[in-house]
């Protein structure tokens, strides 16, 4: 165990560990009860401990992480699996390691230290954006921690955070490094290239026979059949029970008087407005219109074309500005209004069109009304139909015999694989909850009553299991279509790699790129300044790192990005960046490698600790945490 936490922590223990010293109080969720311990330590490091509360509340904590960033809850079963369990020990062990040094070290911290550090943590600060001691009481109670336990903690991270500053502040990156990485991801390189595609092997045959059975028996589990099932079942959603013949025409009508305003699309008007730097200007353009200056012309003395001062079209409830929507509802069509007060300033009002106010008549929506009725009614005894339902199975009728009686509908589909699929390899169409659907009922037995698959917000399907057709192996009759169609594509997939192989060594022995383009019927293509890593259109990702893998004058071959044949290039010309030296570096990048730098001296020191303090590990002690 001590040797794969060795190689655990040599990598990206003292990475997390990093981060987790620098983090602010808030995201750490630590209890007081930490510093109280269970009968027995988790992991000792020479003479420090780390007690059963201090792991399980580290594993909690980083549960809590994952279930963030997955947007659900994780499982302890998934946590497992995904090997937080020994993860969380690894961080463990690298904390305790550094808690041994600091001791060995003598390393402390004073009171007015930890006292600024407390100060500084922006948790605690109140509205003034300083320290507030009611704000620091409060934390502490949403997360149950006593101050003295905060303040100790606080103390063992900053001690920590000693060691880790004194190997890892100031580190820079030699200005060697960064040469070396400006000519590593400055360079670009000119590539010749062919595209082979598959039909440059020409039509493949049809296979023998025996070729086929020879296929057919060594890709046998490609075409065997998976498991059906016949599975019947009942929607019970207010969709299924909705009665429309039960609605009366009385009741529909009556709701479409009552209920006229949602029938109705109400009155609009377009708006024209005319904005004035004062309304002393707004008066005056006004008189002027009223004495018989045109509404267009008062719009051009202004510098404006009719497109610049018309609003829209809109009901008075979409108008945004509720004194120009109050004007142009109270106005004639094409009456100026007087000078209003806008928003945004004085303007005058025009009304050029009135769209009256339509009412849907009743014959036109009485079907809409009657379904949604039905549907009303069929939410409010959606319930008293599912306890109908449950009290007819549990007096001993069929899924066949409680449906009818209560007038729903049994479907049944013959067979069904896990996946949704038929045996014909199409989907089974209108399966209700499909894939919970086929994970409760793949996971049942034949003629067994089942509690429901939810149906969204109220419904429920209930269903059986009829019969189970075994997975089997298919014989080739049954599938040597496309067996045969299998064959022939992996024949024209191999045919065409040994043509390309052929045609990369005559590359290779010297025959001229464009001799061998001419013999497929092909032109040789130029690919200038393309650079490492590239996501090239014509190349793709592979493409351009392989053209990076070879020097000057290598040569390669590739899958073609869309799949579709095989790309033959040679590397022509190889540039080295303009300017190679470490202000060619972007800053991110230098920091990112600094940053890596410096946590490959903390992997570098956590491995060392480990040689000079004993680790040991309580396995039974991390059961009993993870037991509570």
């Amino acid at each position: 165990m001590m040797e794969a936490l060795r190689k655990a922590a040599g990598t990206w223990v003292a990475k997390l560990l990093l981060a987790i010293l620098v983090v602010s109080f808030g995201v750490w969720g630590i209890s007081g009860s930490i510093f109280g311990g269970a009968g027995s330590s988790v992991l000792t490091a020479g003479d420090t401990s780390v007690s059963v509360n201090e792991y399980r509340l580290a594993y909690d904590r980083q549960i809590n992480v994952l279930s963030r960033q997955f947007g659900s809850r994780v499982t302890r079963e998934q946590a497992t699996a995904l090997g937080l369990d020994q993860q969380v020990l690894s961080q463990l062990v690298a904390g305790a390691l550094l808690d041994q040094q600091a001791s060995e070290m003598k390393l402390g911290l004073s009171r007015d230290r930890l006292a600024q550090l407390t100060a500084e943590d922006p948790a605690f600060h109140g509205p003034s954006g300083s320290f507030d001691r009611q704000q620091f009481e409060f934390v502490l109670r949403q997360v149950g921690m006593r101050p003295e336990d905060y303040l100790k903690n606080r103390e063992q991270v900053a001690v920590r955070q000693q060691i880790v500053e004194a190997v890892s502040d100031g580190m820079q990156v030699p200005d060697t490094f960064l040469r070396a990485v400006a000519l590593y991801s400055g360079e670009d390189r000119t590539v010749d290239f062919i595209k082979v595609p598959p039909s440059a092997v020409g039509e493949v045959p049809a296979p023998t026979d025996d070729q086929l059975k020879t296929y057919f028996e060594a890709n046998k589990s490609k075409y065997a059949a998976p498991e059906y099932r016949k599975i019947s079942f009942v929607r019970l959603e207010p969709g299924e029970i909705a009665d429309e013949t039960a609605i009366s025409d009385e009741e529909v009508k009556s709701y479409y008087d009552k209920n006229v305003s949602r029938f109705t699309q109400p009155e609009q008007r377009t708006i024209e407005q005319l904005v004035f730097a004062s309304e002393a200007d707004a008066k005056a353009a006004l008189d002027e219109i009223r004495a018989g200056k045109s509404f267009e012309d008062a719009v051009k003395a202004q510098g404006k074309t009719m497109d610049d001062v018309k609003l829209g079209t809109f009901p008075k409830d979409r108008v945004a500005d509720p004194a120009i929507a109050e004007a142009a509802f109270s106005l004639q069509q094409g009456a100026v209004s007087d000078v209003v007060k806008g928003s945004f300033g004085y303007l005058l009002v025009r009304v050029p069109e009135i769209k009256a106010a339509v009412v849907k008549p009743f014959a036109e929506v009485e079907h809409d009304i009657r379904r949604d009725l039905a549907l009303d009614e069929a939410n409010r005894v959606l319930l008293d139909v599912h306890d109908s339902y449950e009290d007819a199975r549990a007096g001993g009728a069929s899924m066949q015999e409680a449906a009818s009686k209560l007038k729903l509908n049994v479907r049944t589909v013959e067979a069904v694989d896990a996946e949704g699929l038929a045996p014909d390899g199409n989907p089974v169409p209108n399966l209700p909850e499909k894939n919970d659907l086929l994970r409760q009922a793949f996971g049942t037995e034949v003629n067994v009553e089942n509690p429901p698959v939810q149906s969204g917000a109220n419904g429920f399907v209930y269903y059986e299991v009829d019969g189970i057709t075994p997975a089997r192996d298919r014989t080739l009759d049954e599938v040597r279509d496309r067996v045969a169609t299998d064959w022939k594509a992996q024949e024209a997939s191999t045919r065409l790699d040994a043509l390309v192989a052929d045609l990369h060594k005559q590359l290779d022995d010297g025959t001229p790129f464009a001799e061998i383009a001419s013999g497929l019927g092909l032109e040789v293509q130029t690919k200038r300044g393309l650079k490492r890593n590239a996501d090239d259109g014509d190349l793709g990702t592979a493409g351009s790192s392989a053209a990076f893998g070879v020097k000057q004058g290598g040569t390669g071959v590739v899958a073609a990005p869309d799949k579709d044949g095989q790309i033959l290039f040679k590397v022509t010309e190889v540039f080295p960046p303009l300017a190679a030296g470490p202000e060619a570096v972007p800053d991110q990048t230098k920091q990112s490698l600094a940053s890596g730098m410096s946590d490959d001296l903390l992997d570098e020191l956590v491995a060392k600790l480990q040689n000079l303090y004993p680790v040991r590990v309580n396995q039974a002690a991390i059961n009993q945490a993870l037991s509570f």
